[in-house]
């Protein structure tokens, strides 16, 4: 006996559910990191993933793949974490130099996790900030970045390049001033 129509629309939905969920599962590393790393801030980069993953939930049906999912979570996650900081440039907040810095950790072997090269990268534009995590956090192409970011592959380069230097400038310059202790 043929199911009813009906009966296959719910085994449908719960199919997709279970596959939503395992979706959520596997990929919500990639888009807290990806906020984190862009934010600076884990509160406001759980609540931006949530948020990520309900317009997933909403937009589940149009995922036409695995790789598809990726791309689609990079970009919808690229483009919440730019919109939140557009968002808060109309706030009062402090500027960098009157943050008090926390000392550096010297047993952590990865740089990029470093608290000063978090700021500093902080630091960066929007749009070059999310080049340079998308870069360098998520490891993409600058020929993905561009997809991602709807933007020119040149103008990746161009963001990946001038921040790198900016960087290096920043870097540079902080140890000239303050010598290693």
């Amino acid at each position: 006996m043929a199911p009813k129509p009906a009966a296959a629309q719910i085994e449908r939905c719960g199919e997709d559910h279970l596959e939503f969920e395992t979706a959520v599962r596997e990929h919500q590393g990639l888009v807290y990191s990806m906020a984190y790393h862009f934010l600076g801030n884990r509160a406001v980069a759980e609540e931006l993933a949530q948020d990520v993953f309900l317009s997933l939930y909403r937009n589940f049906r149009n995922i036409k793949s695995g790789s598809h999912l990726v791309f689609w979570l990079r970009k919808v996650t690229s483009h919440r974490c730019l919109d939140y900081i557009r968002g808060q440039k109309h706030r009062a907040h402090l500027s960098l130099e009157e943050v008090r810095e926390r000392p550096l950790k010297h047993q952590d072997p990865d740089p990029f996790i470093s608290g000063h090269l978090r700021r500093m990268v902080t630091s960066l534009p929007e749009k070059a900030r999310m080049v340079v995590v998308l870069r360098y956090q998520e490891d993409l192409t600058p020929t993905e970045i561009s997809e991602i970011l709807e933007m020119p592959v040149n103008s990746v380069k161009s963001h990946l390049r001038r921040s790198l230097a900016l960087l290096r400038e920043k870097m540079s310059s902080r140890l000239r001033v303050e010598p290693h202790e």
